[in-house]
């Protein structure tokens, strides 16, 4: 097994066993990403390099237009997909086994949180994975503090408001909050 069967099977929405071959490659690749994400976060680094590390990490070019702040955190890397001139504050964490793609435009806040995996809710198989992905539109503005969970697209324009807990799909230009987030109104142009 290697990371491309275990990337095809994420990417189906394969449940990953914990006793697997697939769940060791998924190991061998978190060991890579904490050594990249562990130069990346180790103290100042020019933009540039900022880029180069995270080009590593994802394993495809980053655009010259992308910022990133340190310290930034994934346990995965490999299934994250960033478009054109996205802004990511520091401290924010990926756990992107499940695949993210984060759209052209896009400003995520400090500290927000992506996750793409649910454990398996029976006690006997509580070490198997279940994936999902997280697709984020274009000119989406993710607040601080907020946490994606697992399986849902937010569309363009839409805003996530700080702290807020997205559960389900978030509309194009929807403004949504609390916990789990729910619609507090409409961007109108």
């Amino acid at each position: 097994m290697e990371l491309n069967d275990l990337l095809t099977a994420l990417n189906a929405g394969t449940p990953i066993n914990g006793d697997s071959p697939l769940h060791e490659v998924m190991h061998d690749v978190s060991r890579e990403a904490l050594r990249i994400t562990g130069a990346l976060n180790g103290g100042y680094r020019e933009p540039a390099r900022v880029r180069q590390l995270m080009s590593q990490l994802i394993g495809r070019p980053v655009d010259d237009s992308v910022t990133v702040f340190p310290p930034f955190y994934s346990d995965f890397g490999k299934n994250i997909i960033l478009g054109e001139r996205i802004f990511i504050k520091a401290g924010c964490k990926l756990q992107d086994q499940g695949g993210i793609t984060i759209g052209d435009d896009c400003l995520i806040g400090h500290n927000v949180v992506m996750a793409t995996l649910n454990h398996d809710l029976h006690p006997n198989k509580r070490a198997d994975m279940h994936p999902a992905p997280i697709v984020i539109g274009r000119n989406v503005w993710v607040g601080s503090n907020a946490t994606l969970l697992p399986g849902i697209t937010i569309g363009d324009n839409a805003v996530i408001a700080a702290a807020a807990v997205v559960t389900k799909d978030v509309p194009a230009n929807a403004v949504v909050v609390g916990s789990p987030a729910r619609v507090a109104r409409m961007i109108q142009d």
